[in-house]
Parts: C-alpha cells; structure tokens; sequence
C-alpha cells in the first residue's frame, strides 16, 4: 500500500485545471491544507483505475464524533471496495482541539467542539473537493457523502446546504440535526440506522452522555428527518416495504418512499437487533457502549449500489 503526506500551502484551486500536475497515485495519501486559520486534513485512497487518468467518482465518508478518519476508515473499509469499483474514496478529518483523536463535525445543533465553534465544515469539505480535483481527477457530478453518527448528521447538513456538490447522500446511523433550515434542493437519499441503537436514539430524545464527559445530544426521531427530505424530494410521505433480510437474530426493512416527484429517490434500511455501528463493518469492542455489531446487511455495497447511477 503506498502512502504518502501532501500539505496544501494554496486553497480553491480550479478542479482538474488545465496546466495543474496530477501527483496522486493509487494508494493512500495524507493531505494537509489550511482553511479558515486552522489546519485541517483528510485521507484520501486513490484506486487503480486512476492509472486510466479518467475522471473518478469520490465518496466522502464522514467519521463520528470523537473519532477520526483513521477510525472511520478502520471501522467501514470503504476503500477496500473503491479499489474494486473504481472511486475514490476521501476520509476527511473533523475539528477540535487535539491533532488526530476526539474529533467533531458542525452539523447543525451538534457536536462538541465544531459545533461550539461555529466551524465552517461545509465550507471546509467544498476547499477539499477542489483542492482533491487539482491533485486527481475527479467526476464533480458524481460526488457521494456518507458518514457515521456525528458523521452521518454532517452529511445531512452538507446536502440540505450544498445539493450542488454531492450527487446523493448515505448516513448510517444519524439523523438531521439542523434546526430552521430546509434543505434547498431535493437530493437523493439512503439512510440506514437501527431501531435499537442506544446511542443515535431512532425514537428521538437525550441520548446517554459521550464516555468520559457529561455531554449529551439531542436527537430529533429518525421518522422527522426522514419527513424533512421527503417533502424536499417530493416523495410519497408514507414509505412501503420492499425488502427483508436476517442474520442472526437482527432483521433488515428496506423502506421505499418512492416515487418522488423529483427524481430523488429516498431510501430507508431499517434495522432490528444492531446497535449504533456500521453494518458490516469492524466488530465493535465496545458492545456495552455500542450494542452489537451486526451483517445483516453490508452498509458499504448498499451504499455504493444506491450511489453509483447518480449524478448531479
């Protein structure tokens, strides 16, 4: 696996100019860049198939709070199927006050030290996504976001602010936590999170304080967000089964509101028996904190099947 670490010394280069070099090769690399007075990150894995120098599809995969893309990359492996299908995979890194660990998204009304600081991360994201087009090139009409919990809340938010820069939207295990603010355009949406999660409460209400501290979020139910992005998408307001799968003793409802007078097809996976994990993904270690892991679908072939025929 090649690696390297590229620091960004210039912002909002033209994506995949004329005359910019392409340095990137297949393999994981580190970029640093300044936005906004601060240094921010992200890891991004470069497939093989950008030795074709064509124009690549990215997936943004946001981290959950306190973590980071170290964590989101280890917990999901989306890359690993990147690698396979053809797309970049981008793991940006949140804000806080230490480097690398405890990090946060502003999404709205949460989380933690991005939210408290009024941190512009939807701007952040657009500097990255030109910055990523002046070192490979990308697809801009098929640009993706997903992410985990605090995560998942971030790509809520960047869809509902930004539709011009992601083609859909996949949160995995986080609800939409902006307040007074619709989304702007309808945008095509798969959501996934389970009925028993003890943290990303699917009902709505306080959720349990983050380990080690006292701080606790607010979650909106899982029913209102969805509500919010129906109306936006002009969908059906009342979903229809349309699938069912079991592992173990976890079930799966895959929930159609379509169709939707837009185009934008709204999904939701529906689970029963997981906890506040990624489905799929790494076994949790933390299954007292967590509640268990589960595959009783795989979030990242989901994901990437919802994704891959959408353009912006």
């Amino acid at each position: 696996m090649i690696r390297t670490i590229v620091t960004a010394l210039v912002l909002l280069l033209p994506a995949t100019a004329p005359g910019v070099s392409l340095p990137l090769s297949p393999g994981e690399h580190t970029i640093r860049l300044q936005y906004e007075g601060r240094e921010r990150s992200y890891v991004v894995h470069v497939p093989p198939a950008a030795r074709d120098r064509a124009a690549l599809p990215v997936v943004l995969s946001f981290h959950g709070g306190g973590g980071s893309a170290a964590h989101q990359q280890r917990a999901t492996r989306m890359h690993e199927l990147g690698a396979k299908e053809g797309f970049i995979v981008v793991y940006p890194n949140g804000g806080g006050r230490l480097e690398s660990k405890l990090l946060t998204w502003n999404a709205g009304s949460c989380c933690g030290y991005s939210a408290a600081e009024l941190v512009d991360d939807v701007g952040f994201v657009a500097a990255l996504l030109d910055d990523l087009g002046s070192r490979t090139r990308v697809d801009r009409s098929r640009v993706y976001a997903t992410g985990f919990s605090n995560g998942a809340m971030m790509a809520h938010r960047l869809a509902a602010e930004r539709p011009d820069l992601v083609a859909a939207i996949a949160p995995v295990g986080g609800a939409m936590v902006l307040e007074r603010r619709e989304p702007r355009k309808p945008v095509p949406l798969m959501h996934v999170h389970s009925v028993d999660d003890p943290r990303a409460l699917y009902a709505g209400g306080l959720g349990p304080p983050f380990p080690g501290t006292n701080n606790r979020v607010e979650h909106p139910p899982v029913e209102a967000s969805l509500a919010r992005w129906t109306k936006a998408n002009g969908c059906v307001p009342t979903g229809h089964t349309v699938e069912t799968r079991s592992w173990e003793e976890h079930t799966a409802e895959k929930i159609s509101f379509n169709p939707c007078a837009s185009g934008a097809e709204l999904v939701h996976w529906r689970l029963h028996g997981p906890g506040h994990v990624w489905p799929g993904g790494e076994p949790t270690r933390r299954e007292r904190l967590t509640g268990p892991s589960t595959r009783v679908i795989d979030a990242n072939r989901e994901i990437w099947e919802f994704f891959r025929t959408k353009r912006n």
